[in-house]
């Protein structure tokens, strides 16, 4: 019993060293959060990217008014699933037509700033619908991956809200 308490004080006491270790970490993270304003702007920055990506999946399950109509975890698991796959399909199709219409730019002579690329967001929605019922059956020329949508190029059209920026 004496060598299984004393193996117990042991394991006690390394948790507790464990913990001691962990706080130290703690506090020198908040005191670089708190004496060093890039590293906030950067941690916000991912935040605000963060909470746009749940604006998305909110705008996609609006619906549904945001509620989960499975009774069972199962069935509320691929609801949860099926709401990802389509968050994913629609940053993925903005991705490609952002990089597009910057290659288009390019092309065309125009400048483009990498600060101004490093705040492009694919999480715009606005140019989507994204209430009612659809059924994908995908034909033959839509099954072309070298085929795209066409880009709206026109001067006096919408801004499209592929290239909307995030504030820094």
């Amino acid at each position: 019993m004496r060598a299984l308490r004393s193996k117990t004080r042991h394991l006690a006491s390394l948790a507790r060293a464990l913990q001691h270790v962990g706080r130290v970490a703690k506090t020198a993270h908040l005191l670089d959060y708190c004496n060093d304003a890039p590293f906030r702007r950067r941690i916000l920055t991912q935040l605000n990217r963060g909470e746009s990506r749940h604006g998305l999946c909110r705008e996609v399950c609006l619906g549904h008014r945001g509620e989960l109509r499975q009774r069972y975890r199962d069935g509320q698991e691929e609801q949860l699933g099926a709401l990802g796959l389509i968050t994913n399909a629609i940053v993925l199709y903005n991705t490609i037509y952002t990089q597009r219409a910057l290659d288009h730019l390019q092309t065309a002579g125009q400048q483009i700033d990498e600060g101004d690329v490093a705040r492009l967001t694919p999480l715009g929605s606005e140019h989507l619908t994204l209430t009612g019922r659809y059924r994908v059956a995908l034909n033959d020329a839509l099954r072309d991956r070298t085929a795209y949508r066409e880009l709206n190029t026109s001067p006096g059209g919408p801004t499209s809200p592929v290239l909307r920026t995030n504030s820094p």
